[in-house]
């Protein structure tokens, strides 16, 4: 999934310049098509119960029980790739990169007919990640086991491998996935509704920098799929982010004190947010100078 946010990322820009050219310019390739069948893909992954609106009619309901084993409501988001699991800390960056490239690239999106669908895609994956912090201080980062799911080659309407549901909390840390999961604001105009994943964001990002700790060391099933390398650059991720959403000196003065904002020279992706940080800081230097 987070290798499908690169590609989206650049079809949506692609797509914008492409559907204000001339008919004639586009002979050869239809980048808004590619981009159409892009969001698509995220209808495919959905978990949980469909909606009405479900464009991928060869899925149903599935997953209703996740959660179950805790008390807790974990329907719903997005499956991993070709399998069953749902992780939370590549799920939590593909969505912010989602809402990102909404929030960039929104009027183009509208232009090549596909804002209503990236919009929905986003508020899929942000309604299971507000089920998923369960608590100030209590965050479910995983639903079903990768190895159990990986041995048995099935639809995840017929799934019969386990749903355990893993979490962190203050005792068992994860400051990494805390600090990913709400790093994005939620486009689209819904006040109320970015009101309510600010307040979650705000409140993991206390959870994160107060409980540090690498999620798989918490939850080592996670660890032997998405493991995590630093959580330096979580952090900063959601602090810049959370400082253009509020304008808190709070961020501000964390960003300015991180002290490794250059990071390690490798390249955006879900286990590296040093160069997402950095572009959104010199964005913001910009904003401001002028």
């Amino acid at each position: 999934m987070a290798s499908t946010m690169a590609l989206l990322v650049a079809l949506v820009a692609m797509a914008g310049v492409l559907v204000s050219m001339p008919a004639c310019a586009m002979v050869r390739h239809d980048y808004a098509a590619a981009l159409s069948k892009s969001l698509l893909y995220f209808e495919a992954q959905r978990s949980g119960r469909l909606p009405p609106t479900q464009r991928v009619h060869w899925r149903g309901n599935s997953a209703l029980n996740d959660g179950a084993d805790h008390g807790v409501d974990l329907t719903g988001g997005y499956y991993d790739a070709g399998d069953n699991v749902k992780f939370g800390f590549p799920m939590a960056y593909t969505v912010t990169m989602l809402s990102w490239g909404v929030v960039e690239h929104g009027a183009r999106m509208a232009a090549a007919g596909e804002l209503r669908h990236a919009l929905e895609a986003v508020r899929w994956g942000a309604d299971y990640l507000v089920k998923a912090h369960a608590a100030a201080e209590t965050l479910y980062v995983q639903v079903g086991d990768g190895n159990s799911d990986h041995m048995c080659w099935e639809r995840p309407e017929d799934m019969d491998t386990p749903r355990k549901a893993y979490m962190v909390d203050a005792s068992h840390p994860g400051s990494d996935v805390a600090a990913v999961m709400f790093s994005a604001r939620a486009p689209g105009g819904d006040r109320q509704y970015a009101s309510r994943l600010l307040t979650h964001a705000k409140q993991l990002f206390e959870f994160a920098k107060n409980h540090r700790g690498l999620y798989q060391n918490s939850v080592p099933s996670a660890g032997n799929f998405y493991h995590s390398s630093s959580d330096e650059d979580e952090l900063l991720w959601a602090a810049v982010w959370l400082y253009i959403a509020t304008g808190d000196e709070e961020y501000k003065a964390y960003i300015a004190g991180a002290g490794n904002l250059g990071g390690s020279g490798q390249p955006l992706g879900w286990d590296n947010k040093h160069v997402g940080a950095q572009a959104l800081v010199a964005k913001a230097r910009y904003i401001i100078n002028h």
